[in-house]
C-alpha cells in the first residue's frame, strides 16, 4: 500500500469554477449529427428530429457549452447551405472527412437543439476557404434582430428571435497541412485580425477565439501562438488549444501519466501569450479555450484505408473506451480545473458517437461510455472556487514522460452552498494508495459521497448490451475524523469525494 497526503485550505484559491469548462463539441463528422443528436423517425425523436434519449443523457452529463460545426469540417463549410427549407438545401461533398453532407441539419436546427439541451452555442466561422464577408453574413443572420436582408431571412426561416451567439471561433486548426485552407501563422493571424475587427464593428460584445496550435507536437508550436497573437492580441479574448492522448504499444503506465504533458502544454501557451502581451505593453490577459480534448486512438484512424466513395454519415472514429481511458479523462478534467485561472472555456471532443461519451445505434438505444462518468460527476460536483492542492506522493517512472507522481488531484470549495469536492486519480497500475487529506481549513461536517471508478480489468468497456459494466461505485474505504479524511484509491482509478461544509 502506497501513501499520499495533501491539504485543503480555502484561502488557497486559484479561480472560480467556470461552467464553460464543461463544454463539448458537435462536428459534421461521422455520426455525431446524423443518427447521433438528430434522427427523424427514431422512436425517441421529438417533432424536430432530435433524439430525446440523447438529450436526456446530455443533461445528465452536465454539458454547458457546445462548439459547432467543426472542427476540420468548418474550413470548407458554406453556412448558407444549412438554412431555409430542407427540400431546397444543396448536397455537398465534405473534403475534411471524405463524406457527403446533406445539410438537413444546420445553424437554425443547432441553436434550437441547444435550447432544448440547455447549453450555450459556440460557433466557428470558416477561415479556410472563406473570410471576412462570409463571417459577417453569418453573424448578421445569427444575431441581428430584424430589418436587414439576412436577419429577415432568419425570421422567414422560422427563427423570429436572434440566436444571440456570443462565443465565436475564428477558424479551426489552420496550422495543420491537413486543413482545407491551411495557412502560415502570419497569413492566418492577419486574416483572423481583420475578421475579428469587422465582427466587433458589427457587434462589440462578442467573445472571440483565435486558433492556437493543433497540438503540442506541431513543429510550429510556440512560434504559431506568438505570431498569431502579435496580430490579434487586442482583438481576441482567447487562444485555442487541442490535445488528444492514447495508449501506445501497451504502455499503460505512460498513458496514465500523459496529463503531465497536458499541464506543460497549458503552462507553455500561458507563458507565450503573456510574453506577447509584455512585448506589446498590454495589460490584458489572454484566456485559453481548450476546445478540443479527449482520449483518441489516432493510430487506429490513420491506419484506415482511404475510401473511393462519399458516404453519408459513415462510422468514423467511433472509439470504444475502456476503464483506463476514463481514468485519463478524469485526470484531464483535473488539469483543466487546476488551470481555471486561465482556461476559462473547454470542449471535450466530441459529444455523440465520434470519440464520444455517448453512443447510439440508428433506430436503437443510446448508452454511456466509460468516459461519460468522470465528466458527469465532475460537472455535478465542482462548484465555487478551485483550490490549490499539492499532493505529496511517490513517483513512478514512465517511458514517455519520465518520473510521474502516482496521485494527481484537485479540489473545489463552495462555502455559499455548503459543499466541497475532491477529485483524485491513482496512476499506479498495480498498487492502491491511501490518500490522507488535511481538511481543517474547511471544517467538514460529513462525507456526502465517495465514488470510485475502478476495476480488475483496466480494458473493460461498456456496450449496448452491458452499458453499466464500468461505472463509479460507492467506495467504503473512507474515513473522516478530527479534520482529516483518509480514502483508499485502487490502482488505475478515478475518485470523487464530496463533503458538506459550513455555509457562509
Amino acid at each position: 500500500m502506497l501513501n499520499a497526503s495533501m491539504t485543503l485550505d480555502p484561502d488557497f484559491r486559484i479561480a472560480p469554477v467556470h461552467r464553460r469548462t464543461f463544454g463539448s463539441f458537435v462536428e459534421h463528422m461521422g455520426r455525431a449529427v446524423y443518427t447521433g443528436i438528430y434522427e427523424p423517425g427514431h422512436p425517441a425523436a421529438d417533432a424536430d428530429g432530435f433524439r430525446r434519449d440523447v438529450l436526456d443523457l446530455i443533461r445528465e452529463l452536465g454539458v454547458t457549452l457546445v462548439r459547432y460545426p467543426g472542427g476540420n469540417f468548418v474550413s470548407g463549410y458554406r453556412w448558407e447551405d444549412g438554412v431555409g427549407p430542407r427540400e431546397h438545401r444543396p448536397v455537398r461533398r465534405d473534403l475534411a472527412w471524405h463524406s457527403t453532407e446533406t445539410n438537413q441539419f444546420g445553424l437554425d436546427e443547432f441553436v434550437r437543439w441547444c435550447r432544448r439541451a440547455e447549453v450555450e452555442p459556440m460557433m466557428a466561422v470558416n477561415l479556410g476557404t472563406r473570410g471576412i464577408a462570409e463571417a459577417l453574413d453569418l453573424l448578421e443572420y445569427a444575431n441581428h434582430p430584424e430589418g436587414t436582408a439576412l436577419a429577415d431571412q432568419r425570421v422567414a426561416n422560422g427563427a423570429t428571435e436572434p440566436h444571440d451567439i456570443r462565443l465565436w471561433c475564428l477558424g479551426n486548426e489552420l496550422d495543420g497541412p491537413w486543413q482545407v485552407g491551411h495557412k502560415t501563422a502570419r497569413e492566418y493571424g492577419r486574416l483572423a485580425a481583420e475578421t475579428a475587427r469587422a465582427m466587433r464593428m458589427a457587434q462589440r460584445d462578442l467573445e472571440l477565439v483565435a486558433c492556437g496550435s493543433s497540438g503540442v507536437a506541431m513543429p510550429t508550436f510556440g512560434s504559431w501562438e506568438a505570431e498569431v497573437l502579435e496580430e490579434t492580441y487586442d482583438l481576441v479574448d482567447y487562444i485555442s488549444l487541442h490535445a488528444y492522448y492514447q495508449e501506445h504499444d501497451g504502455d499503460l503506465r505512460s498513458f496514465l501519466g500523459s496529463v503531465t504533458e497536458m499541464d506543460h502544454f497549458i503552462d507553455s501557451v500561458v507563458a507565450t501569450a503573456d510574453a506577447v502581451g509584455a512585448r506589446l505593453r498590454d495589460s490584458k490577459r489572454i484566456q485559453l479555450s481548450f476546445d478540443e480534448w479527449n482520449v483518441w486512438y489516432q493510430s487506429h484512424f490513420h491506419a484506415q484505408e482511404p475510401r473511393e466513395d462519399w458516404p453519408v454519415a459513415p462510422r468514423v472514429i467511433e472509439d470504444r473506451y475502456n476503464l483506463a481511458d476514463a481514468v485519463v479523462v478524469g485526470n484531464m478534467l483535473i488539469s483543466l480545473l487546476r488551470h481555471s485561472d486561465r482556461v476559462t472555456a473547454a470542449c471535450q471532443a466530441q459529444l455523440v458517437n465520434v470519440i464520444a461519451p455517448i453512443m447510439t445505434e440508428p433506430g436503437g438505444p443510446a448508452w454511456r461510455q466509460t468516459i461519460f462518468h468522470p465528466f458527469a460527476r465532475t460537472a455535478a460536483a465542482a462548484s465555487g472556487d478551485v483550490l490549490r492542492v499539492e499532493p505529496v506522493c511517490p513517483v513512478q517512472e514512465t517511458a514517455r514522460y519520465g518520473p510521474v507522481p502516482v496521485v494527481d488531484a484537485t479540489a473545489t470549495h463552495d462555502q455559499a452552498n455548503g459543499a466541497a469536492a475532491v477529485f483524485a486519480v491513482n496512476r499506479s497500475t498495480d498498487e492502491p494508495v491511501t490518500l490522507d487529506i488535511d481538511l481543517r481549513g474547511i471544517r467538514p461536517e460529513r462525507v456526502t459521497e465517495c465514488r470510485t471508478l475502478s476495476g480488475a480489468d483496466p480494458y473493460a468497456v461498456n456496450t449496448a448490451e452491458d452499458p453499466e459494466r464500468v461505472a463509479p461505485r460507492d467506495n467504503p474505504d473512507i474515513r473522516l475524523q478530527d479534520g482529516h479524511l483518509s480514502v483508499v484509491l485502487p490502482p488505475v482509478s478515478w475518485t470523487v469525494v464530496t463533503l458538506a461544509v459550513p455555509r457562509s
